[in-house]
């Protein structure tokens, strides 16, 4: 039988949620499902303002990277994203999750300078995505009703 709840699983829980929800944001926002470009609140509005957002990011490297490292991300994200929302393979999506997130942030950080990670709180989020990743025996996960199961 399963114990009874802690804070930390709370805890552990509502960080899956808040990280998959933020990636999956961040991904409608670039499908324009939040709004178009200029809208309060949308960052990109479509995929070719999102492009052009990676290629400022990653201006070290060569420009016609900047669809294929878009679409990269985008995957990513999203893949990670149902990973978390969902609890499968959880520590591993959410240590990938927290690369990914510090990629990110040194890239803003290079790119943008160091306040602009700090203000997205990109760092924070990266740090919480390892603390996650850390964690043992997430529940209401499908990593959790596996481990019931085999038990």
């Amino acid at each position: 039988m399963e114990q009874r709840w802690r804070l930390a699983d709370f805890s552990a829980l509502f960080l899956r949620l808040a990280l998959a929800t933020a990636f999956l944001s961040a991904v409608a926002d670039r499908f324009g499902l939040w709004g178009s470009i200029g809208q309060p609140q949308v960052g990109w509005g479509d995929f070719s303002h999102f492009i052009a957002y990676t290629e400022r990011l990653t201006s070290i490297l060569p420009i016609s990277l900047g669809p294929t490292l878009a679409w990269a991300a985008t995957v990513a994200e999203t893949t990670l994203a149902l990973a978390l929302l969902i609890g499968w393979f959880t520590r591993v999506a959410a240590f990938l999750s927290g690369v990914l997130l510090l990629l990110f942030a040194l890239a803003m950080t290079f790119a943008l300078g160091i306040k602009a990670p700090f203000d997205f709180s990109v760092y924070t989020a990266s740090a919480a995505a390892f603390l996650l990743a850390d964690y043992e025996g997430y529940k209401l996960s499908l990593d959790g009703l596996i481990r019931l199961r085999k038990r």
